[in-house]
């Protein structure tokens, strides 16, 4: 297997386990992930939150560990990497007012690079226009903004991911194991036992 250079997109309050958990299991299988923050350096922290499902309408949000980023968003070419990583949380929500950032996001889809985005991950797709005749999953309060984009929204059970050609998505971190396992499909990883 030939290891990719993924870009991970991220910000203050990202979903805790969407960042870290692909981060570690990427990595684990010998891929290389920068993870960006818009404003922020390599070396600078950026904070998590932890969403949960506990039975509530929607989900309840506590405060997640810090995470530390590995390189600096103002020096980054989109060219230079081979996938995109979107995590979800309240990022995306800000974020996606960048321009570069939604410059970054367009190029990967116009070059047609794998993409996987999970829960309000599809926020930042959305914003940068690029579903368009796609099908995708996110967190389902993000369905109403996947269609406005023009794509069609894919109601999957939280644990499921859905492969739209090289875009992987997912409504939520329970679906890890499907999300993870279509990207890395998707990204050419071959893991044998």
């Amino acid at each position: 297997m030939s290891a990719k250079k993924i870009l991970v997109l991220a910000g203050d309050y990202v979903e805790d386990y969407e960042l870290m958990v692909p981060f570690q299991a990427l990595l684990m299988v010998g891929h290389q992930l920068d993870v960006v923050c818009p404003g922020k350096k390599a070396g600078e922290q950026i904070r998590t939150a932890i969403h949960d499902f506990e039975g509530d309408q929607t989900y309840s949000e506590k405060r997640g560990h810090n995470f530390t980023l590995n390189a600096t968003f103002s020096e980054i070419n989109p060219a230079a990497y081979d996938a995109l990583l979107i995590p979800g949380g309240r990022a995306p929500e800000y974020i996606r007012l960048n321009t570069d950032v939604l410059n970054a996001v367009r190029h990967f889809a116009k070059a047609d690079k794998p993409i996987a985005a999970i829960c309000h991950g599809a926020q930042l797709l959305a914003a940068a226009g690029v579903l368009e005749g796609r099908t995708c999953s996110a967190y389902p309060a993000c369905a109403p903004e996947v269609r406005l984009a023009g794509g069609s929204y894919a109601e999957i059970e939280i644990s499921a991911a859905h492969r739209d050609r090289n875009l992987v998505t997912a409504p939520a971190w329970p679906a890890h194991p499907a999300w993870l396992a279509a990207f890395l499909d998707v990204l050419g990883t071959r893991i044998t036992l």
